[in-house]
């Protein structure tokens, strides 16, 4: 660790804003070295990445994609009226879900990490996308849809691991862990997005609050645990303790916290009325940092520095749908990582993009020149394990 930390981040309790993290300027020089990770790694390995096809797959957000496509002309009006605010307030840009977004345009967004790091984005791991589905096990097509996707072709990224879905409250949760195993031996975890908001306006993945703790839940979780998977647990802050008393409940399973538990309207005002005063912002980014700790503490819970730039943070309040610049984003959310970084160490943690959900406010390469430019004083050895070796240890990659 680099020395002389305390003095650079006098300000790191203090709310995440422009200009208000006084290590972003000692870091400039950093940012200017874009052959910074060529030093330690031969590529990145990207942890968090969506691909869908709103017009031939059952995504559920395709039908808004066919609706905003069909009419390209009336699309912001559709948009606006016809979307509800949690909706919008999650995509910010309407054009990143009616849009297919598959391999090429991965490598579209992510060439540019080259210039940024030295190095390019040699593979990802696909992270399920809320396949609609009537048939509890209709998820594992989902699987054979990506694991047929020309990853590694053109240019692309290699396909490293998949992440595929499932809730453990189903009956049938392993016999469905099954099908996704025989359809693809990249299958390394599970992700039952639980992600639940009080503010009726904020977007909820779950059908209810609490489900972590949910008694079938924490039985159907075994089927993971006997499999000797990942569970990729993404929720919203104030539900990181749900997370940690699952990671007790069962302390051999690897469980990877998605976007840092995604503390809604940190940055600005979401939904209804979550962080639209600065007194509301102070207090999500102090109970924030008091259940990041608090959860590090549980040795099998590895955390990702994805969804940086994801909308829910409140970067939409701006209303331009573009964070702007790379320093920007920098000294906003230098703190979050820093915190992250002292909490849970080097060796659990995993760079991710969350592409292309973070795409309205960030390009790819930014988000990992911002990265860089935080985490390079802590020197090659974390930059080798957070950009490359850490996500080849926990999906256990050849």
């Amino acid at each position: 660790m680099a020395e002389g930390r305390a003095s650079n981040y006098a300000r790191e309790d203090s709310l995440a804003g422009p200009g208000e993290w006084s290590g972003a300027r000692a870091r400039e020089s950093a940012a200017a070295d874009s052959g910074l990770l060529a030093r330690v790694i031969p590529g990145i390995i990207d942890t968090h990445i969506h691909q869908w096809d709103p017009m031939h797959s059952p995504w559920k957000a395709s039908r808004r994609g066919r609706l905003y496509r069909a009419a390209p002309v009336l699309g912001k009006a559709i948009f606006r009226y016809a979307v509800a605010q949690r909706d919008r307030e999650l995509i910010l840009d309407p054009r990143i879900v009616a849009r297919s977004y598959l391999p090429r345009n991965y490598y579209s967004d992510a060439a540019g990490a080259v210039a940024v790091s030295g190095v390019p984005v040699e593979s990802v791991v696909y992270v399920e996308t809320d396949w609609s589905a009537d048939d509890p096990l209709g998820s594992a097509a989902e699987t054979r849809w990506v694991t047929n996707l020309p990853f590694g072709k053109n240019d692309a990224p290699d396909l490293a691991a998949i992440v595929a879905r499932g809730d453990p409250r189903n009956p049938k949760f392993g016999q469905l862990i099954d099908m996704h195993l025989d359809v693809s031996d990249k299958v390394r975890g599970i992700r039952c997005a639980s992600a639940w908001h009080p503010d009726p306006q904020v977007r909820s993945w779950a059908d209810r609050a609490g489900v972590l703790a949910d008694p079938e839940f924490l039985s159907g979780f075994s089927a993971i645990a006997e499999r000797d998977l990942v569970f990729e647990a993404w929720v919203y802050s104030h539900q990181l303790r749900e997370v940690r008393a699952l990671a007790r409940e069962y302390p051999d399973t690897t469980i990877v916290l998605n976007h840092l538990g995604t503390p809604v309207g940190l940055f600005g005002p979401m939904g209804q009325t979550t962080g639209s005063t600065a007194a509301q912002r102070h207090e999500l980014m102090r109970a924030w940092r008091e259940d990041i700790s608090a959860l590090a503490q549980c040795r099998n819970v590895v955390a990702k520095l994805s969804g940086v730039a994801f909308p829910l943070l409140g970067y939409g309040h701006q209303r331009s749908g573009n964070i702007g610049t790379q320093q920007t984003l920098t000294n906003m959310t230098g703190p979050l990582i820093e915190h992250a970084v002292k909490a849970f160490g080097p060796d659990r943690l995993m760079f991710g993009s969350n592409f292309p959900a973070d795409k309205p406010n960030a390009t790819l390469p930014m988000i990992v020149g911002s990265q860089l430019e935080i985490l390079e004083p802590y020197g090659g050895s974390l930059l080798r394990k957070v950009f490359r070796d850490n996500a080849r240890r926990v999906y256990r990659l050849a």
